[in-house]
């Protein structure tokens, strides 16, 4: 049986650049050296292209062409989890059998999130990415507003009775209940339970069983850190450091422009470019994220601030 998969799965921004026409284009450069970045900064594994990463915005196509670059570039240092989730099952299964093609380690998905299916659909869905590879398959369960919320007893319907399904990452709030209502229901049909929301609620989830958590990758090396802390038993030392730390982070949670804007000043992205609409950081978002990187910097491990 394979290895378990247990830490922080960081998820990169997807990072554009201005072409000759005027239009974004994917930046292939910064998104290079944005996987590195994960990876030096402890990162267990990498998560792309999902949410954080504004995949609804990108073509298939492009979103191929990431997850070539995230294998090819991660060079098997760590595991890797292609984002595969589509409007309808066909696109779905293409981008999983893609995924596997190029030697992804698992896929990810939430279920279809233009149009709503009805549970036998959704589950026709994940059978049929199951199906089409012969490695793990994550879901994302994002809760009603990327979509369907999933019922931990569904969930586990899903992992019980689907091969490849093994993996859940798991975000409809309360975000702890759902992660313990999952485990209760799956028990040991699911390999892993991830959380979300940032790592906002990183030790409760670990404390409820969680196998470790998925969020965007700004903070991969203080997130590592607490993650390391509490898995050799300092939970204090854990909360300690995530106590000074959640100030930023609450700051950062869900803004994906401050998130580009921390990857910037850190000197991963070149650019805070995005093709999702919004508002424009201000000179006080500015300034209250600069006292609070101030604040931690020391911890990191990687391209300090500037």
């Amino acid at each position: 049986m394979a290895k378990k998969m247990r830490g922080i799965f960081a998820i990169p921004q997807t990072p554009f650049k201005r072409s000759e026409k005027g239009y974004l284009e994917l930046d292939e450069e910064s998104l290079r050296r944005e996987i590195n970045f994960c990876i030096e900064a402890g990162a267990h594994g990498i998560v792309m292209p999902v949410l954080a990463s504004e995949f609804p915005v990108l073509c298939e196509d492009e979103r191929k062409r990431i997850a070539e670059i995230v294998v090819n570039e991660t060079k098997g240092r760590i595991p890797t989890v292609i984002g595969v989730a589509g409007v309808n099952t066909r696109i779905a299964v293409d981008l999983s059998k893609h995924a596997q093609e190029v030697g992804s380690a698992a896929v990810i998905a939430m279920p279809p999130y233009v149009s709503k299916l009805s549970f036998e659909q959704i589950y026709g869905y994940y059978k049929a990415i199951s199906d089409a590879v012969n490695i793990p398959v994550f879901i994302q369960n994002a809760g009603t507003q990327f979509g369907t919320a999933l019922a931990p007893s569904f969930v586990a319907k899903l992992v019980k009775e689907i091969r490849n399904v093994k993996y859940v990452k798991e975000e409809t709030p309360p975000e702890g209940h759902s992660i313990t209502a999952v485990l209760e229901n799956c028990g040991e049909d699911v390999m892993g339970v991830f959380g979300g929301a940032g790592g906002r609620y990183l030790i409760e989830e670990l404390k409820r069983g969680a196998a470790g958590n998925m969020p965007a990758c700004g903070f991969t090396d203080i997130l590592v850190e607490i993650y390391n802390f509490y898995s050799r038993g300092d939970e204090e030392g854990a909360r300690e450091l995530h106590r000074e730390f959640l100030p930023l982070l609450n700051l950062t949670v869900g803004e994906g422009a401050i998130m580009k804007e921390v990857l910037r000043r850190r000197g991963v992205l070149r650019t805070t470019y995005s093709r999702i609409l919004q508002p424009k950081l201000d000179k006080y978002d500015l300034a209250e994220l600069e006292m609070n990187l101030r604040a931690v910097e020391r911890h990191f491990k990687v391209y300090p601030p500037r």
